[in-house]
């Protein structure tokens, strides 16, 4: 039983209470707690030494990454975090001065991020290090953007360049937030999601949440440096298309608007963030699945992202 079968399993009759308006299936939970004006968001996040993350990597970025993939999250709803609780797992003969450089890279993220991290919990885990980030934020009420408003005819767009994180974006990406909300000040956006898992699987999630396909153009995929000198130098070689659709933890935006908003949009995109990159990369269509064209044709998508358990 792979990730995503193991989460339908469990998450098919969990207990629920008429705060959440939006429960396992998003990015986040969103929650109506009284706040006036502001809905909450909530999101929980872990990465693990050996999976996430090697031993000898800086622990600076460590802490980076451990914060960001929560941050990238509330992102993708279009929010603000707010507050983070912190649970580590350490192995009996930890490094003190290397967990402390940890919550230094949390620290200095969280405090960009105008984040506060207000406590957590201490454990033994006897091999490892584990970090699990709790955090909280916030969104204007009825401003929440879904993975499930795409719709046939919108345009497919996703930020930055894709394949090839574990060359060391992985560790060292800046959360779109930012972006984020630029994006949904300024033009009604029908679905957003993260890119954490890869282009192929995070696009299957909005696609089925939606209830709608996608067409890709090939061409237009933003295939990340990184991804192109994987290519010539890994055995066996992999395409840099392929990387790109299947690496993951790229954690750009991925989203969509209406048709008739794409060049109004890029055109915006240029003059406010002319140094990130904005690739409008294919369109929703009636149905279901992934089709990708190309000077060939058009061909089905049969691969995914990274999904754990396989």
């Amino acid at each position: 039983m792979n990730e995503l079968e193991l989460i339908a399993r469990l998450t098919k009759s969990l207990p629920t209470n008429a705060g959440v308006l939006v429960g396992a299936g998003d990015d986040c939970a969103v929650l109506e707690l009284g706040v006036p004006g502001k809905l909450l968001l909530f999101k929980t996040d872990a990465i693990v030494e050996g999976v996430h993350f090697a031993g000898d990597a800086p622990p600076e970025k460590i802490g980076h990454k451990a914060l960001g993939r929560c941050l990238s999250d509330i992102a993708a709803m279009a929010g603000t975090p707010a507050a983070a609780l912190v649970t580590l797992g350490l192995p009996p003969k930890f490094d003190v001065k290397f967990v402390e450089a940890i919550y230094g890279g949390m620290s200095a993220l969280a405090e960009k991020y105008h984040v506060a991290i207000a406590g957590g919990e201490t454990t033994m885990n006897p091999e490892r290090i584990f970090i699990s980030i709790a955090l909280l934020g916030t969104v204007a009420r009825g401003k929440q953007v879904l993975r499930s408003g795409a719709k046939a005819g919108d345009a497919i767009f996703v930020t930055g360049e894709l394949g090839g994180s574990l060359a060391g974006k992985h560790l060292e990406f800046e959360p779109r937030l930012v972006e984020a909300r630029w994006l949904a000040e300024h033009f009604p956006l029908h679905a957003m999601i993260d890119l954490s898992d890869g282009l192929a699987g995070d696009l299957q999630h909005l696609l089925k949440a939606s209830g709608v396909g996608a067409e890709l153009l090939k061409t237009a995929v933003p295939v990340s440096r990184a991804a192109k000198l994987r290519m010539q130098t890994s055995s066996p070689p992999k395409p840099a298309f392929t990387a790109a659709l299947t690496d993951g933890e790229d954690f750009e935006l991925l989203f969509t608007v209406a048709g008739g908003n794409a060049v109004k949009l890029l055109d915006a995109w240029k003059g406010k963030f002319p140094r990130l990159k904005l690739s409008c990369i294919g369109k929703i269509v009636v149905g279901k699945g992934v089709t990708i064209r190309d000077k060939s044709g058009v061909t089905t998508l049969n691969t995914h992202g990274y999904v754990h358990f396989t």
